[in-house]
């Protein structure tokens, strides 16, 4: 009887360390996005109040997002200051608290 509780203990003590090792393992070949890549959009309504601006952009690889139309919230209002709709633009964005934000926003000289 010792000898089978002895032996169940071990069998799961085991398999729970290899469960952790295998996580700790696929967890590092993740790499953590950066919003360091800009992407083109085209400015359709900047909403100053509300510090929102709706953009038709490309692809976003950091957030894995396809080209749309959507709108974003901007980290800083002042980034509003410089663009209207009709503008083309390169911005950066990420997700924070379950929110896409604009980051970065510099207008397109044609």
């Amino acid at each position: 009887m010792k000898t089978i509780v002895l032996t169940l203990g071990l069998l799961l003590a085991g398999s729970h360390a290899l469960a952790q090792s295998q996580t700790s393992e696929h967890d590092s070949h993740h790499a953590t996005p950066v919003a360091s890549e800009t992407t083109e959009a085209e400015v359709r309504k900047v909403d100053k109040a509300a510090k929102k601006i709706t953009l038709k952009h490309g692809e976003i690889k950091n957030l894995d997002m396809p080209p749309m139309t959507m709108v974003f919230q901007v980290k800083d209002a002042s980034l509003l200051d410089r663009v209207q709709a009709g503008d083309k633009v390169r911005f950066t964005a990420d997700k924070v608290g379950g929110a896409y934000i604009v980051l970065t926003l510099e207008p397109v000289k044609n």
